[in-house]
Protein backbone atom coordinates (compact mmCIF):
# COMPACT_ATOMS: atom_id res chain seq x y z
CA UNK A 1 0.00 0.00 0.00
CA UNK A 2 1.45 3.34 -1.05
CA UNK A 3 1.74 6.03 1.68
CA UNK A 4 -0.40 9.13 1.07
CA UNK A 5 1.30 12.01 -0.74
CA UNK A 6 2.49 14.78 1.63
CA UNK A 7 0.29 17.85 1.79
CA UNK A 8 1.70 21.33 1.22
CA UNK A 9 2.85 22.98 4.44
CA UNK A 10 0.08 25.14 5.90
CA UNK A 11 1.57 25.91 9.27
CA UNK A 12 0.77 24.32 12.60
CA UNK A 13 -2.67 24.74 14.06
CA UNK A 14 -3.14 28.36 15.10
CA UNK A 15 0.18 29.34 13.48
CA UNK A 16 0.48 32.20 10.99
CA UNK A 17 1.73 31.39 7.49
CA UNK A 18 3.68 34.25 5.91
CA UNK A 19 6.08 34.42 2.97
CA UNK A 20 9.22 36.29 2.00
CA UNK A 21 7.38 38.46 -0.52
CA UNK A 22 5.08 39.78 2.19
CA UNK A 23 8.05 40.52 4.43
CA UNK A 24 9.95 42.36 1.68
CA UNK A 25 6.82 44.36 0.78
CA UNK A 26 6.25 45.25 4.42
CA UNK A 27 9.85 46.42 4.84
CA UNK A 28 9.57 48.69 1.81
CA UNK A 29 6.27 50.19 3.04
CA UNK A 30 7.77 51.02 6.44
CA UNK A 31 10.90 52.49 4.85
CA UNK A 32 8.90 54.61 2.41
CA UNK A 33 6.26 55.61 5.00
CA UNK A 34 3.73 55.69 2.20
CA UNK A 35 1.89 52.97 0.27
CA UNK A 36 1.98 54.86 -3.02
CA UNK A 37 5.74 55.50 -2.83
CA UNK A 38 6.42 51.90 -1.81
CA UNK A 39 4.33 50.57 -4.70
CA UNK A 40 6.30 52.71 -7.16
CA UNK A 41 9.63 51.53 -5.76
CA UNK A 42 8.49 47.88 -5.88
CA UNK A 43 6.99 48.33 -9.35
CA UNK A 44 3.68 46.79 -8.27
CA UNK A 45 0.13 48.15 -8.31
CA UNK A 46 -0.84 49.90 -5.08
CA UNK A 47 -4.02 47.79 -4.62
CA UNK A 48 -1.97 44.57 -4.96
CA UNK A 49 0.50 45.87 -2.39
CA UNK A 50 -2.32 46.74 -0.03
CA UNK A 51 -3.73 43.22 -0.36
CA UNK A 52 -0.35 41.69 0.56
CA UNK A 53 -0.04 43.87 3.66
CA UNK A 54 -3.61 43.14 4.79
CA UNK A 55 -3.04 39.41 4.31
CA UNK A 56 0.08 39.65 6.45
CA UNK A 57 -1.84 41.44 9.19
CA UNK A 58 -4.65 38.86 8.92
CA UNK A 59 -2.25 35.92 9.23
CA UNK A 60 -0.61 37.43 12.29
CA UNK A 61 -3.84 38.70 13.80
CA UNK A 62 -2.24 42.09 14.47
CA UNK A 63 -2.35 45.62 13.14
CA UNK A 64 1.10 46.31 11.79
CA UNK A 65 0.51 49.80 10.35
CA UNK A 66 -1.33 52.93 11.38
CA UNK A 67 -2.88 54.54 8.31
CA UNK A 68 -3.21 58.30 8.25
CA UNK A 69 -3.49 61.14 5.74
CA UNK A 70 0.30 61.51 5.39
CA UNK A 71 0.94 57.80 4.87
CA UNK A 72 1.62 54.97 7.29
CA UNK A 73 3.65 54.39 10.44
CA UNK A 74 4.38 51.04 12.08
CA UNK A 75 2.68 50.00 15.32
CA UNK A 76 4.81 48.58 18.12
CA UNK A 77 4.20 45.11 16.67
CA UNK A 78 5.06 46.50 13.22
CA UNK A 79 8.34 47.90 14.49
CA UNK A 80 9.28 44.50 15.89
CA UNK A 81 8.38 42.72 12.67
CA UNK A 82 10.27 45.32 10.62
CA UNK A 83 13.53 44.67 12.50
CA UNK A 84 13.09 40.90 12.49
CA UNK A 85 12.07 40.79 8.82
CA UNK A 86 15.22 42.68 7.77
CA UNK A 87 17.35 40.17 9.65
CA UNK A 88 15.44 37.20 8.22
CA UNK A 89 15.79 38.36 4.61
CA UNK A 90 19.47 39.25 5.13
CA UNK A 91 20.10 35.74 6.48
CA UNK A 92 18.27 34.21 3.52
CA UNK A 93 20.37 36.20 1.02
CA UNK A 94 23.59 35.29 2.84
CA UNK A 95 22.61 31.62 2.85
CA UNK A 96 21.87 31.71 -0.87
CA UNK A 97 25.29 33.24 -1.57
CA UNK A 98 27.04 30.65 0.58
CA UNK A 99 25.19 27.77 -1.08
CA UNK A 100 26.01 29.12 -4.55
CA UNK A 101 29.68 29.06 -3.60
CA UNK A 102 29.51 25.24 -3.61
CA UNK A 103 28.75 25.23 -7.34
CA UNK A 104 30.35 28.50 -8.48
CA UNK A 105 34.13 28.89 -7.99
CA UNK A 106 34.86 32.05 -6.04
CA UNK A 107 37.13 34.53 -7.79
CA UNK A 108 38.95 36.94 -5.50
CA UNK A 109 39.05 40.56 -6.58
CA UNK A 110 41.90 42.34 -4.83
CA UNK A 111 42.16 46.13 -4.93
CA UNK A 112 45.80 46.87 -4.14
CA UNK A 113 47.05 50.31 -3.14
CA UNK A 114 50.58 51.18 -4.28
CA UNK A 115 52.55 54.38 -3.58
CA UNK A 116 54.29 56.16 -6.50
CA UNK A 117 57.74 54.95 -5.48
CA UNK A 118 56.80 51.28 -5.89
CA UNK A 119 55.16 51.99 -9.22
CA UNK A 120 58.40 53.62 -10.40
CA UNK A 121 60.32 50.50 -9.37
CA UNK A 122 57.88 47.75 -10.42
CA UNK A 123 55.46 49.41 -12.83
CA UNK A 124 52.96 47.35 -14.82
CA UNK A 125 54.90 44.17 -13.97
CA UNK A 126 52.72 44.00 -10.84
CA UNK A 127 49.62 43.19 -12.87
CA UNK A 128 51.46 41.01 -15.38
CA UNK A 129 52.98 38.89 -12.61
CA UNK A 130 49.64 38.72 -10.73
CA UNK A 131 47.89 37.35 -13.81
CA UNK A 132 50.64 34.79 -14.38
CA UNK A 133 50.99 33.61 -10.78
CA UNK A 134 47.37 33.90 -9.64
CA UNK A 135 45.05 33.13 -12.57
CA UNK A 136 42.06 32.81 -10.22
CA UNK A 137 42.56 36.26 -8.69
CA UNK A 138 41.65 39.60 -10.26
CA UNK A 139 43.93 42.49 -9.26
CA UNK A 140 43.22 46.21 -9.55
CA UNK A 141 45.87 48.83 -8.80
CA UNK A 142 45.34 52.20 -7.13
CA UNK A 143 48.42 54.45 -7.26
CA UNK A 144 48.34 57.23 -4.67
CA UNK A 145 50.38 58.79 -1.89
CA UNK A 146 50.39 56.81 1.36
CA UNK A 147 48.08 59.21 3.21
CA UNK A 148 45.51 58.91 0.41
CA UNK A 149 45.78 55.11 0.40
CA UNK A 150 45.03 54.98 4.12
CA UNK A 151 41.98 57.18 3.61
CA UNK A 152 40.81 54.81 0.86
CA UNK A 153 41.26 51.81 3.17
CA UNK A 154 39.13 53.55 5.80
CA UNK A 155 36.38 54.09 3.20
CA UNK A 156 36.49 50.45 2.13
CA UNK A 157 37.76 51.27 -1.37
CA UNK A 158 41.03 49.34 -1.05
CA UNK A 159 41.58 45.80 0.29
CA UNK A 160 45.30 45.97 1.01
CA UNK A 161 48.06 48.53 0.44
CA UNK A 162 51.78 49.14 0.56
CA UNK A 163 52.18 52.40 2.52
CA UNK A 164 54.98 54.39 4.11
CA UNK A 165 55.23 55.23 7.83
CA UNK A 166 51.82 53.93 8.86
CA UNK A 167 51.00 54.75 12.50
CA UNK A 168 49.83 51.94 14.76
CA UNK A 169 46.02 51.66 14.81
CA UNK A 170 43.67 49.18 16.47
CA UNK A 171 41.66 48.68 13.26
CA UNK A 172 44.64 47.98 10.97
CA UNK A 173 46.92 45.02 10.49
CA UNK A 174 50.32 46.38 9.48
CA UNK A 175 53.48 44.48 8.71
CA UNK A 176 56.81 46.31 8.45
CA UNK A 177 58.66 45.15 5.33
CA UNK A 178 61.71 47.36 4.82
CA UNK A 179 63.44 50.57 5.82
CA UNK A 180 64.67 53.00 3.15
CA UNK A 181 67.20 55.82 3.53
CA UNK A 182 66.34 59.40 2.67
CA UNK A 183 69.03 61.08 0.55
CA UNK A 184 70.11 64.60 -0.31
CA UNK A 185 69.37 64.88 -4.04
CA UNK A 186 70.72 67.72 -6.19
CA UNK A 187 70.98 68.45 -9.90
CA UNK A 188 74.01 67.18 -11.80
CA UNK A 189 75.11 70.80 -12.34
CA UNK A 190 75.11 71.75 -8.66
CA UNK A 191 78.49 72.27 -7.03
CA UNK A 192 78.55 69.84 -4.12
CA UNK A 193 81.22 68.04 -2.15
CA UNK A 194 81.28 64.30 -2.84
CA UNK A 195 80.39 61.82 -0.12
CA UNK A 196 77.84 61.78 2.70
CA UNK A 197 76.47 64.91 4.40
CA UNK A 198 75.12 65.48 7.89
CA UNK A 199 71.43 66.15 8.38
CA UNK A 200 72.30 69.72 9.41
CA UNK A 201 74.25 70.23 6.18
CA UNK A 202 71.32 68.89 4.13
CA UNK A 203 69.04 71.48 5.76
CA UNK A 204 71.36 74.28 4.66
CA UNK A 205 70.13 73.77 1.09
CA UNK A 206 67.04 75.53 -0.19
CA UNK A 207 64.77 72.55 -0.48
CA UNK A 208 62.12 71.57 -3.00
CA UNK A 209 59.78 69.37 -0.97
CA UNK A 210 56.21 68.10 -0.81
CA UNK A 211 53.26 69.60 1.05
CA UNK A 212 52.62 69.29 4.77
CA UNK A 213 50.65 66.02 4.47
CA UNK A 214 53.56 64.33 2.71
CA UNK A 215 55.33 61.52 4.59
CA UNK A 216 58.84 62.77 3.71
CA UNK A 217 58.01 66.38 4.65
CA UNK A 218 56.78 65.19 8.06
CA UNK A 219 59.91 63.06 8.63
CA UNK A 220 62.25 65.94 7.81
CA UNK A 221 60.33 68.48 9.89
CA UNK A 222 60.11 66.14 12.89
CA UNK A 223 63.84 65.42 12.83
CA UNK A 224 64.64 69.13 12.40
CA UNK A 225 62.50 69.99 15.43
CA UNK A 226 64.15 67.25 17.47
CA UNK A 227 67.58 68.66 16.70
CA UNK A 228 66.57 72.32 17.01
CA UNK A 229 67.22 72.96 13.32
CA UNK A 230 65.25 74.88 10.68
CA UNK A 231 64.30 73.62 7.25
CA UNK A 232 64.80 76.10 4.39
CA UNK A 233 61.81 75.70 2.09
CA UNK A 234 62.34 77.05 -1.43
CA UNK A 235 59.43 75.41 -3.27
CA UNK A 236 56.48 73.34 -2.11
CA UNK A 237 55.56 70.86 -4.84
CA UNK A 238 53.01 68.02 -4.65
CA UNK A 239 53.98 66.26 -7.89
CA UNK A 240 57.07 64.02 -7.84
CA UNK A 241 57.78 64.59 -11.54
CA UNK A 242 57.48 68.36 -11.10
CA UNK A 243 59.75 68.22 -8.07
CA UNK A 244 62.49 66.43 -10.00
CA UNK A 245 62.17 68.80 -12.95
CA UNK A 246 62.35 71.82 -10.65
CA UNK A 247 65.50 70.54 -9.00
CA UNK A 248 67.16 70.21 -12.37
CA UNK A 249 66.13 73.69 -13.55
CA UNK A 250 66.51 75.71 -10.34
CA UNK A 251 69.73 74.23 -9.04
CA UNK A 252 67.92 73.46 -5.80
CA UNK A 253 67.92 70.28 -3.77
CA UNK A 254 65.53 67.94 -2.03
CA UNK A 255 65.51 65.20 0.56
CA UNK A 256 63.97 62.09 -0.94
CA UNK A 257 64.49 58.32 -1.17
CA UNK A 258 66.18 56.64 -4.09
CA UNK A 259 62.90 54.91 -5.04
CA UNK A 260 61.31 58.20 -6.11
CA UNK A 261 64.03 58.95 -8.68
CA UNK A 262 65.74 55.67 -9.63
CA UNK A 263 66.14 56.43 -13.33
CA UNK A 264 67.39 59.99 -12.82
CA UNK A 265 69.89 58.95 -10.14
CA UNK A 266 71.14 55.93 -12.08
CA UNK A 267 71.58 58.02 -15.25
CA UNK A 268 73.39 60.81 -13.40
CA UNK A 269 70.78 63.48 -14.17
CA UNK A 270 70.37 63.82 -10.40
CA UNK A 271 73.05 63.23 -7.78
CA UNK A 272 72.19 61.43 -4.53
CA UNK A 273 74.27 61.64 -1.34
CA UNK A 274 73.70 59.75 1.87
CA UNK A 275 72.59 61.69 4.94
CA UNK A 276 74.37 60.79 8.19
CA UNK A 277 74.63 62.15 11.74
CA UNK A 278 71.79 61.23 12.00
CA UNK A 279 70.47 59.20 9.11
CA UNK A 280 66.80 59.64 8.27
CA UNK A 281 64.66 56.78 6.99
CA UNK A 282 61.12 55.78 6.15
CA UNK A 283 59.43 52.39 6.66
CA UNK A 284 57.31 50.47 4.16
CA UNK A 285 54.34 48.54 5.57
CA UNK A 286 51.82 46.12 4.14
CA UNK A 287 48.49 47.28 5.52
CA UNK A 288 44.97 45.84 5.52
CA UNK A 289 41.85 46.55 7.60
CA UNK A 290 41.10 44.00 10.31
CA UNK A 291 37.34 44.14 9.64
CA UNK A 292 37.67 42.98 6.02
CA UNK A 293 37.17 39.27 5.37
CA UNK A 294 40.10 37.23 4.13
CA UNK A 295 40.61 36.15 0.54
CA UNK A 296 39.57 32.67 -0.57
CA UNK A 297 43.18 32.15 -1.70
CA UNK A 298 44.63 34.00 1.28
CA UNK A 299 48.00 32.24 1.47
CA UNK A 300 48.70 32.64 -2.25
CA UNK A 301 47.71 36.32 -2.31
CA UNK A 302 49.90 37.11 0.71
CA UNK A 303 52.81 35.16 -0.78
CA UNK A 304 52.49 37.21 -3.97
CA UNK A 305 52.47 40.47 -1.97
CA UNK A 306 55.52 39.31 0.00
CA UNK A 307 57.23 38.75 -3.33
CA UNK A 308 56.45 42.32 -4.40
CA UNK A 309 57.99 43.57 -1.16
CA UNK A 310 61.13 41.51 -1.78
CA UNK A 311 61.43 42.79 -5.35
CA UNK A 312 61.03 46.37 -4.12
CA UNK A 313 63.82 45.83 -1.58
CA UNK A 314 66.14 44.44 -4.25
CA UNK A 315 65.43 47.45 -6.50
CA UNK A 316 66.21 49.90 -3.67
CA UNK A 317 69.56 48.44 -2.68
CA UNK A 318 71.94 49.62 -1.34
CA UNK A 319 69.66 52.27 0.16
CA UNK A 320 67.22 49.92 1.95
CA UNK A 321 67.26 47.07 4.48
CA UNK A 322 64.75 44.29 5.21
CA UNK A 323 62.77 44.35 8.46
CA UNK A 324 61.53 40.77 8.27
Amino acid sequence: MQPPAPKPYQGCKGEAVINFRQLSYFIKVVEAGNMTAAAEQLNVAQPALGVQIRQLESELGLDLLVRHSRGVTPTEAGKLLFERARRILADVEATQRELQAFTTPRIDHVVLGVPPSLMLLLGPDILIEARRQLPGVSFSLVEERSVVLLDAIDRGQIDVAFSWNVPERADLQRTALLEEDLLLVTSADAVVEPGPVSFAQALNYELVIAGERGVIRNIVQAEARRLGLTMRLAYEVHSISSMKALIGRSGGATIMPYSLAPREIDSGDLVARRIERPSVTRTLYLVRPLKRAGFSREAEVLAFLDGLGARSLAAMEPYARPLR
